[in-house]
């Protein structure tokens, strides 16, 4: 099939790593796939299809190619993507990759795009229920998954220091309020305090690092480690030095970071999101709570005094983990695309 993803930015991040991952691995199965991407669209990914940008700013219509499927993403990509559709550039299907009207500005815009195609693919069974409950469409879940690159190092060394890391994303934007980082940080500094002899590592995209004077202000922050990964091996040597790792968010359909951390060996406390239902159990293979309960330093607590419970869920996280793979969700993904073209042919 010939495939269009239309895409705002290819930085770092988990929607755009999804996106990477699988039109990389659906141009490796044989499909003709193109990512048009606005004229000053950035790409931090190696990416093994073809890359088309705008002509002229943000995307139009018109620069759309002729394919089978248009895949649209982001809130933003959908009205476009119709257009070129009822243009006949192709079937439209929107792979959601979060719910923007809940946490995003925008969102009597974001709210109205649902109702543009009936074409939906979704990454969580919680996201399906809202998006079904608002809508009325009951989308496909084409599941998160993690790369061959994210593996358990055996690097943890319990003679040393334990380490906790969390993520850190810039806060300047206004796309970060559901990683509750205010939250994060209060509750890193309660767990510094009861026990100072361990390790808080912050990791940052090294962009958003360098730009954004929230993130620097914490370079100079004795309690903190800096980390910016500038690849994925180096993200997964972070993963796998963290003996335990922390996830803050409060709204993820699919929440990436707490399982890749999994598959690296590090036990995660993690607060409820809905997206990380999909791999995440309660006092099975992490510890979990809601943000309400206010309870995210004393699981890491929990955790650092009880080393025997901190390895058991490491490991059943770690064995969890194996069942996400890129490859399994490209082949869900290219299995409901032909559903979709075998009911819509042109």
């Amino acid at each position: 099939m010939k495939l269009i993803f239309p895409v705002l930015t290819l930085t770092r991040g988990g929607a755009q790593r999804m996106l990477a991952e699988l039109t990389n691995r659906l141009t490796e199965i044989g499909h003709e796939v193109t990512i048009l991407l606005p004229s000053d669209g950035v790409v931090e990914y190696e990416m093994k299809c073809e890359l088309v940008y705008a002509k002229t700013g943000e995307l139009a219509a018109s620069d759309f190619p002729v394919g089978d499927v248009i895949i649209s993403n982001f809130y933003t990509t959908v009205e476009v993507s119709q257009r070129a559709s009822e243009d006949g550039k192709g079937v439209h299907v929107r792979l959601a990759l979060c719910y923007e009207p809940t946490f995003l500005p925008d969102n009597n815009r974001s709210f109205s795009s649902y109702n543009i195609t009936p074409n939906l693919l979704v990454l969580s069974r919680w996201q399906q229920g809202i998006v079904q409950m608002n809508h009325g469409i009951k989308g496909r879940i084409v599941p998160i998954g993690v790369g061959q690159v994210f593996r358990n190092l055996k690097i943890r060394d319990p003679k040393k220091r334990l380490v906790i890391s969390a993520i850190m994303r810039k806060t300047e934007g206004g796309f970060s309020a559901h990683r509750e980082q205010n939250y994060l940080l209060q509750q890193l500094n309660k767990v510094k305090a009861q026990h100072p002899e361990v390790e808080l590592y912050l990791i940052s995209p090294p962009g958003e690092q360098a730009e954004s004077p929230t993130l620097q202000t914490l370079v100079n922050d004795e309690r903190y480690q800096i980390r910016t990964p500038a690849n994925d091996a180096e993200l997964c040597f972070h993963y796998s030095e963290s003996d335990i790792f922390v996830s803050s968010s409060t709204y993820d359909t699919g929440s990436l970071p707490g399982i890749e951390a999994m598959r690296c060996g590090a036990a995660l406390v993690t607060v409820y999101s809905g997206g990380n239902m999909e791999y995440c159990t309660h006092g099975h293979n992490c510890l979990m709570s809601y943000r309400f309960q206010n309870r995210l330093a004393d699981d890491i607590i929990t955790l650092i005094r009880d080393p025997a419970l901190r390895q058991r869920l490491a490991r059943k996280g770690e064995q969890v983990s194996q069942d996400f793979t890129w490859e399994k969700s490209t082949q869900i993904l290219q299995n409901v695309l032909f559903e979709i073209v075998s009911r819509n042919p042109s």
